[in-house]
């Protein structure tokens, strides 16, 4: 069992970098400046995405040169952002050391959000889109705590169920190479600017396999028809089997999340929250999002209860945790 007054002890010699990351991290009612950073970085998201839309219409092509300074501006404020978030790192996950804590925010899924979203500015130009994850943020700003929970779930599903996923997907790409050569058998002689090699059919197998038959590029001989109807069945029922899978992962974690404890794949961990822990006061579901982890179950005046994300954690309380970056599988690195 571990103690949860750890944070609080590494970060005493340096208050100033904790307040820091008090101010950064979503701030509590009653912490003003830290609120004032929050709705000052959703002003500055807002303004970033309404200027890369902008930018796009002709007619307000004499604003271009303000929506470029804006698109500067804003951009500086994420970056100044991303760097007091590294340099805070140590404070998030106290546990791992300087460098590693700050190699465990750059790997996870709100340091990947923010390092896509600064990218574009520097290099990858054709990736600007990346920006529109900083919609992301606002949901988190705004406390709206479900897109937490639903990516946690969807990533485990798929990291529980990658293996299975793997094997149908290889399925299809065997397939869509299969087909593409005997359209190009089948069709050749027939289209021979259509079909001029094997390879010239895998937008065909691809749009055929998938359903979607932009009709483009379609097969005109007997033989070929034939082949092509056999194609698109065989595309609805190898399609249908990533999502079957998918979809069988999702109610055996949802059937988890209901009742935690059946996760027998889970690596629990125990915490006592003491007198000089950040947690204290506030709700479990800020305290997964900033340091990673998925509260169970709380021990509290002897009694045990399951975790609701709007619970207010307490002096003195035990909380049963999973960690959200951990390989649900059990193994760890």
């Amino acid at each position: 069992m571990r103690n949860g007054g750890s944070s609080g002890r590494q970060v005493a010699g340096n208050p100033r970098k904790k307040r820091v990351f008090d101010i950064i991290q979503i701030g509590q009612v009653s912490d003003l400046p830290s609120r004032a950073f929050d709705f000052f970085i959703i002003t500055m998201i807002l303004l970033n995405i309404a200027a890369l839309f902008l930018r796009t219409f002709d007619e307000l092509r004499p604003w271009s040169p303000l929506f470029d300074k804006v698109d500067v501006i804003t951009t500086a404020v994420f970056v100044v952002e991303y760097m007091l978030r590294l340099w805070t790192a140590d404070i998030l996950y106290p546990e791992d050391g300087p460098l590693r804590s700050r190699l465990h925010f750059v790997g996870s899924f709100n340091g990947l959000v923010d390092l896509l979203t600064i990218l574009p500015m520097f290099f990858l130009n054709g990736f600007i889109a990346f920006r529109m994850l900083r919609v992301v943020r606002i949901l988190r700003l705004f406390r709206i705590n479900a897109y937490y929970d639903s990516f946690f779930v969807i990533r485990n599903v798929i990291v529980k169920k990658k293996n299975q996923l793997t094997s149908s997907l290889f399925i299809i790409f065997i397939l869509m190479l299969a087909s593409s050569l005997c359209i190009y058998s089948t069709e050749h002689e027939a289209q021979p600017e259509a079909f001029g090699n094997a390879f010239s059919g895998l937008w065909w197998s691809i749009a055929t396999l998938l359903t979607i038959g932009y009709g483009d590029i379609y097969p005109i001989t007997a033989f070929g028809r034939l082949m092509g109807g056999i194609t698109a069945i065989l595309g609805v029922l190898t399609v249908a089997i990533p999502t079957g899978i998918i979809s069988a992962g999702f109610v055996e974690e949802y059937t988890n999340v209901a009742n935690p404890l059946n996760d027998q794949s889970l690596n629990l961990e125990e915490i006592i929250v003491n007198l000089d822990s950040s947690w204290i006061g506030r709700k479990v579901s800020l305290i997964e999002q900033d340091a990673a982890i998925r509260i169970l179950l709380i021990y509290r005046d002897g009694k045990r209860r399951f975790a609701k994300s709007g619970d207010i954690v307490r002096k003195d309380d035990v909380l049963v945790f999973e960690r959200a970056d951990r390989d649900p599988g059990g193994n760890q690195g």
